[in-house]
This record gives structure tokens, C-alpha cells and sequence, in this order.
């Protein structure tokens, strides 16, 4: 009996040690990698690069006083649309006191050259009609009179001017702003009671009112220096505006800057694209946009996805499934790439299973 139990006890520790070992053995494989495959497709690859920048219309006035004051009246709003010529605003003349003095002085010296030509030509007048001077003598007497009128209503011209900002003899007034452009208001920057700058040699002025076109918008961005040298008037861009989204707008490539600027630490060139106006999309002044700009495009090409390539120095290669689970090295020429597909120029076909790489298969 004691060697049956034995043998049992025996038997036992022999089957635990056993599964123990196998349990470990089994443990430790791991079980094999099933690669997924994909296959190539006819697609479309468009090689695109984007630029940033805004949309603004492509005249765009800034009006100016022509005289100094304070803003008396403003007969516009933004959103309005005016006329050339059509008023702004008008504005209250504050003159200089020691300006005005002169002019003053210049109507009373006026005014009395002026009597005193006037009485010298009415009493030489009756001595030329009677004879007793000649025609000649009385002449020079009526130019003086007719010279004193002049230097008077030139006077008072001026005083006219410098008060109010409007001649005597003129239509018209400088104290009246008025629109040098017809298009849409796009900012009031001053209001009633402001003081304004005319615009003159060495001033800019004062901006009383903004105008601009609203029908004919450009597209104003920069690209980089690595892409510039792909682009030429005349290409398309695809508009995409943040503020009117589902409304892609069509451009066409207009300007290049010939010098670059740097800006975020890297040089660009700036460029200028007429937008293609839509009936149905309003479009304000300096939106945000970005800009698709095509570069190069092949329409249905054989692609597949970039991430399925493989390198050996400078040949590229992909593995292509034989049998189920089973792959061959296979070299493969190609050509334009969108940054996710690649054309596939030769080495593959549709029907064709190729190997997705582990790396590749993770990052999926």
C-alpha cells in the first residue's frame, strides 16, 4: 500500500511540475503577427500648399479734410453706400486770431482804396465829358477804380474763406467733405465735436470716413520662400473663410512680390488674387482666410497611401502578398504625393495586396 501511494505522490509531483513547465513554456510565445494589406486605387492627387492671410477690397479711400476745424456734421454711417461726390461730413472753421486780424484789415484797407477810386473816377468822369480832360487821363482813373474793385471783392473773398471756408464768388465750400469714390462706408473713425488735421505736405490728416469697393475683394497672404518659386499669375485658389463656412470662393493668382519679408521667424513673399464674386455670399472687409493654392495634380492615377512604403537607400519598395499571410519585396516607381496618397507610376496594380508595416498599422 505504502508503495502505491508512493508511486502516486510520485506521479503527482511529476504532473504539477509538468503543467507547471508547460504552462511557462506556453506563456512566454507570443502568437503571431497578422499584417493587414491594402490595395492600390485609382484617385485623384492634387499637391496643394496654403497661405494665410485676409480678404480686402482692392480700392480702399481714406477721406481727408481739406481745411483744419471741428467736425460740425457727419452725414454717414458705416454700411452706407455713397456716390462720388456725395457728402461726409462738414466741418466748423476755428481760424487763427492773428490770420484773421490781417484779413480784416485787408477789407478796411480795401474798402477805403476802393471809396476813394470810386469818387476820383465820378468827378473825372464829369471833367471828361465836358472836355476838360482827355480820353486818355480819365482812363487811368477808371483802371484804378476797376483795380480797387478787384483788390476789395478778393479781400473780402479771402476774409470769407478764412472765417467760413467758403469763397464769396464760389459754389462750393472746403469745409464740405464729401466722397472722392462711390462704394460702401466701411468705418466712421471721428464723431460730432471732433478736431481735425487737414492733409497737406506735412500731415496726413486726419481720416474723417473710409470708402471702399465691395465689389471687387482680393485675396492679400503671404507664402513661404520653399514655395513661391511653384506659383505664377493665373493659377486657381481655393478660398476657405472661417466666417462662411460651406462658401469655398474661386481666385485667380494676380501678384508676386519680387522681395520677401520675414515674418514668424521665417521669409515670405506676399501675394494678391482677384476673388470671384458670388451672388449669394456677402463678403465684409478683412476676413481671415486661408488659401489653397494648386500646385500639381494628377487625375486618375493609380495611388496608395504613403505610409505603406518602404526605403533601402534610394529605392522604394512595398511588400506584396503572395499567399495568405506571405509577402515579397517588390520595387515600385512613383511620383506626385498630397502628403497621404502617392501616385504609383509602375510596380502595381489594382488587384494587388500590399503589406501594411507595423509601424504603419500602429499609427492607424
Amino acid at each position: 500500500m505504502k508503495k502505491i501511494l508512493a508511486v502516486l505522490a510520485g506521479v503527482l509531483l511529476l504532473t504539477l511540475f509538468g503543467g507547471t513547465i508547460w504552462f511557462l513554456w506556453a506563456k512566454s510565445q507570443r502568437p503571431d503577427t497578422v499584417y493587414q494589406t491594402e490595395s492600390p486605387k485609382i484617385a485623384t492627387i492634387i499637391k496643394k500648399t496654403v497661405a494665410t492671410g485676409s480678404v480686402v477690397p482692392r480700392q480702399e479711400v481714406e477721406i481727408k479734410p481739406r481745411v483744419s476745424g471741428i467736425i460740425d456734421e457727419i452725414a454717414v454711417e458705416p454700411g452706407q453706400l455713397v456716390r462720388e461726390g456725395e457728402l461726409i461730413a462738414r466741418i466748423r472753421l476755428v481760424p487763427d486770431m492773428v490770420t484773421l486780424n490781417n484779413a480784416r484789415d485787408r477789407v478796411a484797407r480795401a474798402e477805403i482804396a476802393y471809396e476813394t477810386a470810386r469818387k476820383d473816377y465820378e468827378r473825372n468822369q464829369t471833367l471828361s465829358a465836358d472836355g476838360v480832360i482827355s480820353a486818355s487821363e480819365f482812363q487811368s482813373f477808371e483802371t484804378a477804380w476797376k483795380g480797387a474793385d478787384a483788390e476789395l471783392k478778393a479781400a473780402r473773398d479771402n476774409l470769407n474763406l478764412i472765417e467760413s471756408g467758403v469763397a464769396t464768388s464760389g459754389s462750393d465750400s472746403n469745409t464740405l467733405v464729401r466722397s472722392t469714390i462711390a462704394g460702401t462706408v466701411l468705418e466712421v473713425p471721428v464723431e460730432v465735436g471732433h478736431s481735425v488735421i487737414e492733409t497737406n505736405t506735412f500731415n496726413d490728416g486726419t481720416t474723417i470716413a473710409t470708402v471702399a469697393d465691395m465689389k471687387d475683394m482680393i485675396f492679400k497672404g503671404f507664402v513661404d520662400e520653399s514655395e513661391v518659386g511653384k506659383l505664377h499669375p493665373g493659377m486657381t485658389l481655393l478660398l476657405t473663410i472661417g466666417a462662411i463656412e460651406g462658401h469655398p470662393l474661386q481666385a485667380t493668382l494676380e501678384y508676386i512680390a519680387p522681395k520677401g519679408v520675414e515674418k514668424d521667424g521665417a521669409i515670405q513673399f506676399e501675394i494678391r488674387a482677384a476673388v470671384t464674386p458670388q451672388s449669394d455670399v456677402l463678403i465684409r472687409a478683412n476676413y481671415s482666410a486661408n488659401a489653397d493654392i494648386v500646385l500639381d495634380r494628377r487625375d486618375k492615377v493609380l495611388g496608395i497611401n504613403e505610409g505603406l512604403l518602404q526605403f533601402d537607400g534610394d529605392k522604394t519598395y512595398v511588400e506584396v502578398e503572395t499567399a495568405p499571410q506571405t509577402f515579397v519585396r517588390r520595387e515600385i516607381k512613383t511620383g506626385l504625393s498630397d502628403g497621404i496618397e502617392i501616385e504609383v507610376i509602375s510596380g502595381l496594380t489594382e488587384k494587388d495586396r500590399v503589406k501594411v508595416p507595423a509601424a504603419a498599422g500602429a499609427g492607424g
